[in-house]
């Protein structure tokens, strides 16, 4: 779908909501129960299970023993706390959003990592901003392959907070800042190129709600999440992505729920200039979302225009894992200060900011009188690895990728200079050149284990057994990597000097997140048992009384309801 078509879509969805709403609630007749009229989905990318645990109960060292997140720490006396809950694998926040909105895997979603590889697509028309080079594609040929970039190269101009959409206000954007010329393309489709929401090969809960007649909202950090929508563009009625790896510029009208005034920049020396280079700054782009969700449960679109307050909305916040990951210069260092993670004072002023943001978003919810109707939901696209800071080892020179040179695809390979670059954090997710022997290629890295810090390697059966079978053959999947290595804990494949963390991997750091579920009615309790990410979509859709098997990926891999929601839920 071109951009000014939904462009256009949008207006006249606008204009019909203008006419037709008066009220600040929305009724539909399809969407919600007696009990659970609204869903809110907060994702705190980054945020451990043992930070909730620390943060709520205190740890010594911070604050003199006393919790340091008393908003969250409240709701938890009314919820449900997954302490055992696991996030996506690979852990990269693009499978991390689609396992929360779909119910699925990357084997049901097709979704590896922002930047992936696909055998059956074609390079875009020009360079993405992130390097993937344009190239050749014949409609209807048998297509080369082409590394996959849903990050924020495909934007207009990522330098910008609007993504350099035309005549759009600097702080907007969203999908109108998208570049068809940067899109990965579909030779079987006349090289039409693929935007994110008909990249994921299931439908989401945006999806499902907003065809039951409900109104729909997702707020996140780059244009290309607008795949959260699911196929055909259509699953959400308002959704907000200010670019975060954009120039940091004021924020005229943002305050954070802490006090602090964004009209002028925080930290005039970021990393790289860019929001998420700065603990400071990171903050006022939170809270440029919050401000937009905040508009949303008063009744309005999240720029403040007429609407009605979603029936499943949310957003997520970026500043925990900055807190937990970045090295800035002249300011401090983030992440732990030991193995019982203790955060450090960078990381303490993040979990202090969010938490205080949530307490601001409750506040709003009772405000607006749909408190009590609201099924909360704390949770994390992904954690970040390691919380024991002194394993961190960032080698850019000894990964898989670049032993494996030539082997794999140009687009993905180090020997490429000016391209985007390997599938590479605290994983590596690699594929083959065709013809390539991929038992060749592991013997490879197991001769170099100690260089690569090989952790274990994933291929074949092992690999097939929780994704697909990878090829272009019939009942092949075209994206499925030849080869997935895990370092040991600590290991990165990145040569960074501004980071002490990172995520993607499977390791339980990378993985094991916070998981709230909150209401004002539950009783609180505790589960221990290991539980995952996916099961929250079918949750949502079941406590908005919608059934969890209208998901393609809940069909497809059997994704499981939390019971004990359910339970709390049909008790009533």
């Amino acid at each position: 779908m071109k951009i000014n078509a939904l462009m256009q879509t949008g207006l006249a969805l606008g204009t019909a909501l203008g006419s037709l709403i008066c009220a600040t609630t929305s009724v539909a007749a399809g969407v919600g129960t007696g009990n659970i009229r609204h869903v809110l989905l907060l994702s705190i990318d980054g945020m451990h299970a043992v930070d909730f645990y620390n943060c709520s109960h205190g740890i010594s060292g911070v604050d003199d023993g006393r919790p340091y997140c008393p908003n969250m720490s409240a709701l938890s006396h009314s919820a449900i706390n997954y302490v055992a809950a696991v996030s996506s694998k690979p852990s990269d926040s693009f499978p991390g959003l689609a396992a929360l909105v779909s119910g699925g895997s990357p084997k049901s979603t097709g979704l590896y990592y922002d930047v992936a590889y696909d055998r059956s697509l074609d390079p875009p028309a020009a360079t993405t901003g992130t390097g993937l080079a344009g190239g050749v594609c014949t409609p209807y040929a048998p297509p080369s392959g082409t590394t996959t970039d849903y990050d924020q190269g495909i934007d207009i101009n990522d330098t910008q907070l609007n993504g350099g959409a035309p005549g759009a206000a600097p702080t907007e954007g969203g999908i109108a800042s998208i570049d068809p010329t940067k899109l990965v393309r579909d030779p079987q489709n006349g090289c039409a190129p693929v935007y994110p929401w008909n990249f994921i090969r299931t439908n989401t809960i945006f999806g499902v709600v907003h065809a039951a007649g409900g109104y729909t909202a997702w707020l996140d950090k780059h244009p290309s999440y607008s795949m959260a929508g699911g196929p055909g563009g259509h699953g959400l009625d308002d959704f907000y992505s200010p670019e975060v790896s954009s120039n940091v510029m004021p924020l005229p009208g943002v305050t954070t729920a802490q006090g602090v005034s964004c009209a002028s920049v925080q930290d005039t020396n970021p990393n790289d200039g860019v929001w998420n280079g700065s603990f400071a700054n990171i903050r006022c782009y939170d809270a440029l979302k919050v401000k937009a969700l905040l508009n949303q449960i008063a009744g309005k679109t999240h720029s403040g225009a007429p609407a009605v307050i979603p029936e499943l909305f949310g957003m997520n916040f970026q500043a925990v894992y900055i807190g937990q990951s970045v090295v800035e210069s002249g300011v401090g260092t983030g992440g732990y200060r030991n193995v019982a993670a203790l955060p450090s004072a960078q990381l303490l002023q993040e979990i202090k900011f969010v938490d205080a943001s949530i307490g601001e978003i409750v506040g709003a919810l009772k405000h607006a009188g749909i408190y009590d109707e609201t099924l909360l939901i704390i949770t994390a696209k992904h954690g970040d690895s390691p919380i024991d800071t002194s394993l961190y080892v960032a080698d850019g020179t000894n990964t898989p990728a670049t032993l494996l040179g030539s082997a794999i695809p140009f687009s993905e390979s180090p020997l490429n200079k000016t391209g985007i670059g390997a599938t590479e954090d605290d994983v590596s997710v690699l594929w083959l050149n065709p013809g390539a022997s991929v038992t060749d290629a592991v013997s490879l890295l197991e001769s170099r284990a100690a260089a690569i810090g090989l952790g274990e390697i994933y291929y074949g059966p092992t690999l097939w057994l929780n994704y697909n079978v990878g090829g272009l053959d019939p009942g092949e999947d075209p994206r499925t990597p030849d080869i997935i290595v895990t370092p040991n804990v600590g290991v990165t494949y990145s040569a960074s000097a501004t980071m002490i963390g990172d995520h993607g991997g499977f390791a339980h750091d990378d993985t094991n997140v916070v998981m709230l579920v909150a209401h004002p009615r539950f009783k609180a309790a505790t589960v221990s048992a290991t539980t995952t990410t996916t099961q929250v979509a079918p949750t949502i859709l079941r406590a908005l009384g919608l059934d969890p098997r209208a998901l393609d990926a809940v069909r497809e891999e059997g994704t499981t309801v939390l019971p004990e929601v359910v339970s709390q839920l049909s008790g009533w």
